[in-house]
């Protein structure tokens, strides 16, 4: 899979002087080595990362997730149909609010791409 673009994390960015040691853990180990090992491509670990983090409930990584998983090649038809899927696995309330957030992140897309 060295194709596909490297993963980069923003641990640093968002949390380096705050929390320094959890932006190293995201910068370094989630993303530089996780994301980038080559037995899974970078868009199947994006439908799985928003697989869990829907069936999880954890709605705040959700967006930034979605947003990522179409730079890596997941369609929106894709994630909605993968959100679908979990909310028959993860519980009704639980998929409803991801796929609230899909709705507004694509709604939001819609709306500046015709700008």
């Amino acid at each position: 899979m060295t194709d596909q673009p490297r993963q980069v994390g923003g641990g640093r960015s968002m949390f380096g002087d705050f929390a320094p040691k959890l932006a190293e853990l995201t910068d370094d180990v989630l993303f530089a080595d996780v994301w980038n090992r080559p037995e899974l491509a970078a868009r199947d670990r994006s439908l799985v990362t928003v697989a869990v983090l829907a069936a999880g409930g954890d709605t705040a990584q959700l967006e930034f997730h979605l947003g990522r998983a179409i730079e890596n090649g997941v369609t929106q038809s894709e994630l909605i149909e993968t959100l679908t899927h979990v909310t028959l696995y993860a519980g009704w309330p639980k998929g409803m609010a991801a796929m609230g957030v899909a709705k507004k992140l694509f709604d939001e897309s819609a709306s500046s791409d015709a700008s």
